[in-house]
């Protein structure tokens, strides 16, 4: 043999002996190393069903069950076992069109791969169950699976309880090491969102064998590799659902929010963002377009305004300005101002007075006097001791922070603000150096730039029924089965305001005891309750056509009661609503009195509830909103409802047509005799949706004692 040929063999041996070694490496490869073949192997040999957890159920502060859990199903597909589904069928049960059947496969498909099985469509309605059940035959690789999804029994308190919705790829980046799935749900607003590691359980996994045909034999292995469900744990909460039930109701047709608050404890009675929704609307298949619909609603239900709205606390900001100058010394119990109708320190005569007099410093918190609290604010950062206002605000906002403004209380819920207490280096950028207290009067009485969230200022009016100390708010009172994680510690500290005596306390409570007595809020009296209030008007401006144009007042309000041993502190806003004492702090002494008498039993009062219940303060600019929203939508069907119109016209018109000449004879059709496929004829009618008896299926899961 020849050198040549020689080499040319040898060649040939390494090449044969290099591709035996790549073939040898890749069946390595995929029998060991890769699982791609060993999941699509062990898919077809085993079925894996999650199980899904039922979530903790949420009771009131009475154990009344105010969030809980009922049965749903979800149709779920195992894309690459559903061949030969009957795909115009399943689009008419399903009622979307072969288009959208295709989008779902491929988004499944690239999202979990074609060997796991994937939510199809969740959170069947009970007529959709009963319309596939009975057909499932008909679609191999489908199959309807058990879920427990979330139900409202009292339909209150949306914005505090949340709700959860399926996890979307950016949950799932965001949360990678906490073992979420796709299909899997999650919290995502209120309670449901903080406290979600508590009340989400843990899955559990069943595992089936199957035959060649993907029919189920029963259980791999008799369930020795099963893992149970664990239920999530139940939460119990300071939350009255018929105190909330009464805030919701008079809050109808308004924009604004309400917080009450047990002194004693810190736990939140009623936390109210109006106008709100039922939560049960974001339940079920129908969820995302009920969201649509809240999230294009110009008076924006599904902000928690309680937390997430900042406000100039207008008048009620007087408390706090009438505490720190007591304190300070700039005046006493005794100090009396004269008020001409308007504040003359500074030289403009602002602000204005609606009421002049010559008052001490119970009744000028009686009477809300502008020019009173001007002049101790004033007095209070002009002190000589401080230098300048620099040091006069600065000291100013230690007390006030002490009161839990200008920062985050830590709620428990979520989209919580800090409010805003203007600092020294704010005012320097806008006035220079050498500013001074006159600048920023209006500060004096809640205007300006001070700002303030309703659960912030109703801790203010639990501070001062305290008289010196408060509790951090909250609405989970405890966690059954114990809070191993440490959640709810930090609620049980004391927080303690700033050098502020008990006398102190003593004075401001008797000049808002005359607040309810004689001064601006003696219209809103509770009847055998001694309350301490205080109203608040503020003024607002909006932008309308690119320019800021003057509103109607806020009405705020803000008092605690009975004035011994308080036991309900509450604070709130009418938005665009007048002057607070005809419309806050009316429904504010309704939810005193149905919340520390257990009922409201008076003829009178009863007619308040319901006079005020259905008045309406929407604010114009919402309702304009409305409007422009109304007529979008008349016009939409209006459209549509036309062009339903023309097609049965265009039909009428067909069928006048002569058929009678030969043109429009019928022609025989051609077609090649049909197999017997051995099924029985299926007609699809309203007849398939079963009754309650028929389908099955509870109609409600029994939830935990």
């Amino acid at each position: 043999m020849s050198v040549f040929n020689q080499s040319r063999s040898g060649i040939i041996q390494i090449a044969f002996g290099f591709v035996f070694l790549v073939i040898i490496g890749q069946l390595v490869n995929l029998q060991v190393f890769s699982a791609k073949y060993k999941l699509a192997a062990e898919n077809n040999a085993i079925y894996r069903k999650i199980i899904y957890p039922d979530r903790g159920i949420i009771y009131d502060r009475n154990g009344k069950s105010i969030l809980e859990n009922t049965i749903m199903y979800d149709l779920v597909v195992t894309p690459v076992e559903a061949k030969g589904v009957d795909t115009i069928g399943l689009c008419n049960l399903m009622e979307i069109d072969t288009v959208e059947f295709k989008r779902r496969m491929k988004e499944i498909s690239f999202k979990n791969g074609i060997v796991r099985p994937s939510v199809f469509e969740p959170l069947l309605s009970p007529e959709m169950y009963a319309r596939l059940n009975e057909n499932m035959y008909k679609f191999p690789g489908f199959i309807l699976s058990e879920r427990s999804a979330r139900t409202y029994p009292y339909g209150v308190a949306a914005n505090v309880l949340g709700y959860i919705a399926e996890v979307d790829s950016n949950f799932l980046r965001k949360h990678a090491d906490e073992g979420y799935e796709n299909g899997d749900y999650a919290g995502i607003t209120g309670l449901e969102r903080t406290y979600e590691r508590i009340l989400m359980g843990e899955r559990g996994v069943k595992r089936f064998i199957r035959d060649n045909k993907s029919r189920i034999q029963g259980p791999f292995e008799n369930g020795n590799y099963d893992t149970a469900a664990v239920a999530g744990k139940n939460l119990h909460l300071s939350l009255d659902a018929e105190l909330q039930k009464l805030g919701e109701k008079l809050m109808t047709n308004k924009v604004g929010s309400i917080v009450a608050i047990d002194p004693r404890t810190g736990g939140i009675l009623c936390m109210v963002s109006a106008p709100t929704y039922d939560p049960n609307y974001l339940t079920g298949g129908q969820r995302r377009r009920h969201y649509g619909e809240l999230a294009l609603d110009p008076r924006l239900p599904l902000i928690n305004r309680t937390v997430s709205s900042k406000y100039s606390p207008g008048s009620t900001f007087k408390t706090i300005v009438g505490i720190i100058g007591l304190t300070e010394g700039v005046i006493n119990a005794n100090t009396r101002i004269g008020c001409s109708g308007a504040f003359y320190g500074c030289g403009n005569g602002k602000p204005k007075c609606l009421d002049p007099g010559y008052f001490d410093f119970k009744e000028g918190i009686a009477h809300s006097c502008n020019t009173f609290f001007a002049t101790v604010y004033k007095r209070t950062l002009d002190q000589e001791k401080f230098g300048g206002a620099d040091s006069g605000l600065k000291t100013f906002n230690q007390y006030a922070y002490s009161f839990g403004l200008g920062k985050r209380l830590g709620v428990d819920v979520p989209s919580e603000k800090n409010g805003n207490l203007p600092i020294s280096s704010y005012y320097r950028k806008i006035f220079g150096r050498n500013w001074n207290s006159c600048n920023i009067i209006s500060n004096s009485i809640g205007q300006g730039e001070v700002q303030t969230t309703i659960v912030q200022l109703a801790n203010v009016m639990a501070t001062i029924a305290n008289r010196g100390y408060y509790y951090t708010p909250h609405l989970v009172d405890s966690i059954e089965g114990g809070d191993d994680d440490g959640l709810l510690d930090t609620f049980k500290v004391k927080h303690y305001t700033k050098d502020v005596p008990d006398s102190i306390f003593q004075v401001v409570q008797d000049g808002m005891q005359a607040v309810m007595e004689f001064g601006t809020g003696a219209a809103a009296k509770v009847p055998g309750v001694v309350v301490c209030g205080k109203t608040g008007t503020v003024q607002n401006s909006a932008k309308v056509n690119g320019v800021m144009t003057k509103q109607k007042d806020h009405a705020f309000f803000g008092a605690f009661a009975p004035r011994d041993n308080p036991r309900i502190a509450i604070a709130m806003i009418c938005e665009n609503a007048g002057f607070g004492a005809a419309s806050s702090a009316p429904i504010a002494s309704l939810l005193i009195e149905k919340y520390l008498k257990d009922s409201i039993v008076e003829p009178d009062r009863k007619a308040l509830v319901e006079e005020l219940s259905k008045k309406n303060l929407i604010p114009p600019l919402m309702r304009q909103a409305m409007a422009r929203m109304d007529s979008i939508k008349l016009a939409k069907q209006l459209l549509l409802q036309q062009k339903e119109k023309e097609e049965e016209d265009t039909i009428e018109e067909e069928i006048k047509i002569d058929t009678t000449s030969e043109d429009f004879a019928p022609k025989p059709l051609k077609h090649k005799p049909a197999k017997d496929s051995g099924r029985k004829a299926v007609a699809y009618s309203n007849a398939a949706i079963l009754t309650d008896e028929r389908k099955n299926i509870p109609h409600k899961k029994p939830t935990k004692g």
